[in-house]
């Protein structure tokens, strides 16, 4: 018989992973001359005057605190050299295990050198939008994390936008009629009701769960357009929720530009905060933790060592659940006060995106999350600075960078094996 050893299949394997590396090092290098020659040609030619930054806003402690000023053009200049530089670099040497730093730094840069030429000859508060970045970052770092709890332990969850779509409705109806904080704990509860059918029909049934999501989502859609045009629109008092306000965080709301970004929001943004580093812990940290990675990874061991992988899976994708629906009141009771129609706009899409970018680990999530965080609250801003961009176009940033991370950024990334594989007792 002949053995057939790695030595005899490595030398082709590696051939074909030396081809696939030469053309994704060639692709990244003239990524680099095309942000080159964006930056010049728009950047720096089309700029006209400084850009002004603000760092601090009038109410904060230290309101004095000196803006930013930044001469556009000779900015969009010094950018345009450094990315043909790292274009050169790429095709001279690559960057080898640096390329994704590198590349992550240089995205920065060329977003930085955006809103250069956006706001040159006027000023941009800088503070103000990262702020309204983490706070349209929490509907995403929620159902990423409820993604993060579902598929760690095997379940794929299609359904967070449902279950953002479902707790924005409930926590809208409940906190008009009750208060705001009922209306939380309802919004979780119709998440956790959600989870629980996606839940019994992927395990006890075993349904394909990407079909059992998109029925969810289409569901709800479909019964909260339908109550919102027949309950709350002859019933605008049951529309009409107390919204959770701003709290600064003493002392951590006074560190400048910090200090407003971070600590000083809404009770969402610090519900998100101690969610990722609760659920980093859990899953990480503690023996339960380790049951639930193991019957994501290999459900079949995990039983032989006696852990109950029906019932772990049940229990995450109904606390996963409860996450998303928390995530969903964001919509009403953190932001806007009432329900309208599909006022979801895709997050949870969004959200699964952050999971496959985080590479299913909660820390991971939340810094995809801001940056998906950071793209909508881009749009908004641009449309304030009227930069010429079609309002269309804005409108699509989010769903762009969502496209642009998964497709292109992410790379190869390797979910649990067992993710979406139905478990049979034997």
């Amino acid at each position: 018989m002949v053995d057939v050893t790695a030595a005899t299949i490595d030398p082709s394997a590696r051939l074909v992973a030396g081809q696939v590396e030469r053309r994704r090092a060639i692709g990244y290098g003239i990524f680099y001359f095309a942000m080159a020659s964006i930056t010049a040609l728009v950047f720096a030619l089309g700029s006209d005057g400084d850009a002004r930054f603000g760092l601090a806003r009038p109410q904060d402690r230290f309101s004095d605190f000196p803006d930013l000023v930044i001469p556009a053009a000779t900015f969009g200049w010094l950018l345009a050299i450094v990315f043909a530089g790292l274009g050169a670099a790429q095709f001279a040497a690559g960057f080898g295990r640096m390329r994704n730093l590198v590349l992550g730094i240089a995205l920065a840069l060329f977003v930085f050198g955006f809103l250069s030429w956006a706001a040159s000859g006027a000023s941009f508060s800088l503070v103000g939008m990262f702020q309204e970045t983490v706070l349209r970052t929490v509907p995403i770092t929620l159902g990423a994390l409820a993604g993060v709890m579902c598929e760690r332990a095997g379940i794929i969850n299609i359904a967070i936008e449902g279950m953002l779509l479902g707790g924005a409705f409930v926590g809208a109806i409940v906190g008009s009629a009750l208060n705001s904080w009922v209306g939380l704990f309802a919004a979780g509860a119709s998440g956790a009701l959600l989870a629980w059918v996606l839940a019994w029909l992927a395990i006890r049934f075993q349904v394909d769960q990407i079909i059992i999501g998109v029925v969810i989502n289409i569901f709800v859609l479909g019964l909260t357009s339908f109550l919102a045009l027949r309950v709350l629109t002859e019933n605008p008092d049951l529309n009409s929720a107390t919204i959770f306000r701003r709290y600064s965080i003493p002392i951590l709301g006074d560190i400048p530009f910090l200090g407003p970004v971070l600590f000083d929001q809404n009770l969402f943004v610090y519900l998100s905060y101690a969610l990722v580093v609760v659920v980093t812990y859990l899953l990480f940290s503690t023996r339960w933790g380790l049951r639930v990675r193991a019957v994501g990874e290999h459900p079949r061991a995990a039983d032989t060592l006696g852990v109950n992988v029906l019932r772990v899976r049940y229990i995450n994708v109904m606390l996963g659940g409860i996450i998303a629906g928390v995530g969903g009141a964001y919509f009403t009771l953190g932001s806007v006060g009432r329900f309208d129609e599909n006022m979801t706009g895709g997050r949870g899409f969004i959200a699964l995106a952050a999971v496959i970018f985080g590479r299913w680990h909660p820390v991971g999530v939340f810094a995809a999350a801001l940056v998906f965080g950071f793209a909508d609250a881009l749009q908004q801003k641009l449309a304030i600075l009227q930069t010429g961009i079609p309002s269309e176009f804005l409108l699509m940033a989010p769903y762009l960078v969502t496209i642009v991370v998964v497709a292109g950024l992410v790379g190869r990334s390797r979910g649990p094996a067992a993710e979406g594989q139905p478990y049979v007792k034997q």
